[in-house]
């Protein structure tokens, strides 16, 4: 199913690039390495994401070998650790708090920009916040100051009929709420 056609599942209610819509967070990954020139783009698009006060508060934390892709699945819950054992690289993404208030809005705007280069160069990527924070800041020795805020598996795609037949039927893209539910004219209206 690496060859879906996400029109099926997704359309825009305004024009869009197609990218937009063909990123999505597939759980069935090949077991195959990414190199390193592919790897390193992806967090170079994350680079260039918009910055409040350019202070850049994201950092990445990655794991490309078994050995420290072992030390990562030591805090990724069951649930994702069901399927995300096959990702050849994990990354956790943190934020730093002394950046200031946007720390958080940053470090997700570089995650966006991160999934939409991997896209592009042919991986995919599924966030992950089904993880035990405290146990991620003691293995990777990760400072009080910067909070911990999702692990993201990235690889090549592979077939959803090698995931557990659990994850099978959730292997689509998922489809959005209309626009009109998500802005509002000057004021709240929920």
């Amino acid at each position: 199913m690496k060859d879906i056609n996400v029109k099926e599942y997704r359309s825009a209610d305004y024009p869009i690039d197609d990218m937009f819509l063909d990123r999505w967070s597939p759980r069935s990954f090949a077991e195959k390495e990414v190199d390193d020139e592919t790897l390193m783009s992806v967090f170079e698009a994350a680079r260039w994401s918009p910055s409040a006060s350019n202070k850049q508060p994201w950092r990445f934390i990655i794991a490309k070998t078994a050995e420290d892709r072992e030390k990562f699945h030591s805090f990724i819950m069951d649930g994702n650790l069901a399927w995300c054992t096959k990702a050849p690289v994990l990354a956790v993404i943190v934020s730093d708090t002394e950046a200031g208030g946007s720390h958080g809005f940053d470090t997700g705007t570089a995650w966006g920009y991160l999934a939409l280069q991997a896209m592009k160069s042919g991986l995919i990527t599924h966030a992950m916040g089904g993880f035990y924070r405290d146990k991620a800041r003691e293995v990777l020795n990760i400072p009080e100051q910067f909070d911990i805020q999702a692990v993201i598996a990235i690889g090549y795609q592979d077939e959803k009929e090698k995931l557990a037949e659990v994850f099978q039927e959730r292997e689509l893209p998922s489809s959005r709420r209309p626009v009109a539910e998500s802005v509002m004219e000057g004021e709240f209206k929920g």
